[in-house]
């Protein structure tokens, strides 16, 4: 990235926005901050291809003089897209301060914060600064857990809540009126989209070439989670992506979470983050398995990783379409694991309707049974499948309403 011009993500009311942050620099003796927009308006896009795109077309806005400028429009989409420390979810301050206080919190809450002043500072939005001053706390999030210990401590903390609870949408509908989205050439929008395909192609090409050998795999899978028994799973929804846990205790699944509502998280650090909580995670089924202490224990101590094998991401985009244009469309990997995902919730919840509807019998459990395990004997289903895809489509709704996203 150029020095000193950073994309960030900004989790706001109307969605996730991309866009560019150029923290504090000196010149000609006087300090400066800036974000990409123009005048009065905070430009931000849905995603890295379209800022991309902006970046290497657009004739003017308030960046275009800052001294590292000229090498911004020939980054790729890739190195336009916010990492992992640059993602400010300010929507779920709310969540996040409802969480049992510790020193994740803070350090989420003090960045996001910290990006919300500068760009209350860059923005002139007065109303973002009366809700970050309404509380002591705000101004001591950077001296970690130690402003909140202590009786006056936790009344800082407790006042801190309160702001969020009562006027943090002060500061949300503030930094939403501010953000505008520019127009963008589609052929521009179309390369960067080209760009970032390419690299998960590159990516996804680089994880096979370095997969184990089929001798090799019990040896690879001796590590942390294949002694505990349990799997990190992660959840590719229309909505992105979403992270649990997930073992077999006498071949029944179990899933983290209680009265068959599964615990998700948008990243594996949230999901070891929540781990690290022994009250968050008591009453959890995954309780049951034996080895459950010896997870916690590591995410107490924070050195859990939480590491993903390819046979337990579950793709549950695409294959309604995919499915609508029939079998010969649908990937029957990225079927058969969808099919287990859903069947493995829904046996955990105790609910049959998965089971019903994938029979061979029935319409959508032919097509399925038909792309999963062919036959030179079976006539293929006929077309049109509608009724197919709205069940299909029912039960990956059913599944979504089990998920307890945190």
């Amino acid at each position: 990235m150029a020095q000193d011009i950073v994309p960030i993500e900004l989790g706001l009311p109307q969605g996730d926005v991309v866009t560019l942050w150029a923290p504090r620099w000196r010149e000609d003796g006087e300090e400066w901050e800036a974000f990409l927009g123009h005048e009065d308006d905070l430009y931000a896009f849905p995603d890295a291809a379209r800022l991309a795109a902006f970046v290497r077309t657009a004739e003017e806005h308030d960046l275009d003089d800052h001294p590292a400028w000229h090498v911004v429009p020939a980054l790729s989409a890739v190195e336009l897209s916010p990492d992992e420390d640059h993602q400010y979810d300010l929507v779920g301050v709310p969540e996040l301060v409802a969480e049992p206080m510790d020193t994740w919190t803070i350090n989420e809450l003090a960045d996001i914060v910290e990006i919300a002043r500068s760009l209350a500072d860059v923005c002139e939005l007065d109303a973002v600064h009366d809700v970050l001053d309404a509380a002591d706390g705000f101004a001591m999030l950077d001296q970690g857990t130690f402003a909140f210990s202590g009786k006056d401590g936790q009344r800082r903390w407790t006042d801190l809540c309160e702001v969020v609870v009562e006027r943090w949408d002060e500061l949300l509908d503030a930094i939403d009126a501010v953000v505008t989205t520019p127009d963008v050439p589609a052929d521009a929008v179309a390369t960067a989209e080209t760009e970032l395909a390419e690299a998960l192609e590159a990516d996804s090409e680089e994880e096979a070439a370095e997969a184990p050998e089929v001798d090799d795999i019990e040896e690879v899978e001796v590590g942390f989670w294949g002694e505990v028994g349990i799997d990190p799973i992660r959840i590719i929804t229309g909505t992105g992506e979403l992270y649990s846990l997930r073992c077999y205790l006498d071949d029944d699944p179990i899933f983290l979470g209680t009265g068959g509502k599964i615990d998700v998280f948008p990243s594996p650090r949230a999901l070891a983050r929540f781990l690290a909580d022994d009250a968050a995670v008591e009453d959890t089924d995954l309780a049951r398995v034996a080895t459950w202490s010896q997870v916690q224990e590591k995410a107490t101590a924070g050195e859990l990783q939480i590491q993903i094998d390819p046979e337990n991401t579950y793709v549950l985009t695409g294959l309604d379409a995919d499915l609508g244009a029939g079998p010969s469309d649908v990937d029957p990997t990225q079927l058969d694991l969808a099919e287990e995902l859903l069947m493995d919730a829904a046996t955990w919840a105790g609910d049959d309707s998965v089971e019903q509807a994938l029979q061979p019998s029935e319409r959508l459990g032919w097509l399925v049974s038909f792309v999963l395990r062919p036959s030179p004997n079976r006539l293929p289903p006929s077309a049109p499948f509608d009724a197919e895809v709205a069940t299909w489509r029912k039960l990956v709704e059913a599944l979504e309403e089990r998920f307890r996203t945190h």
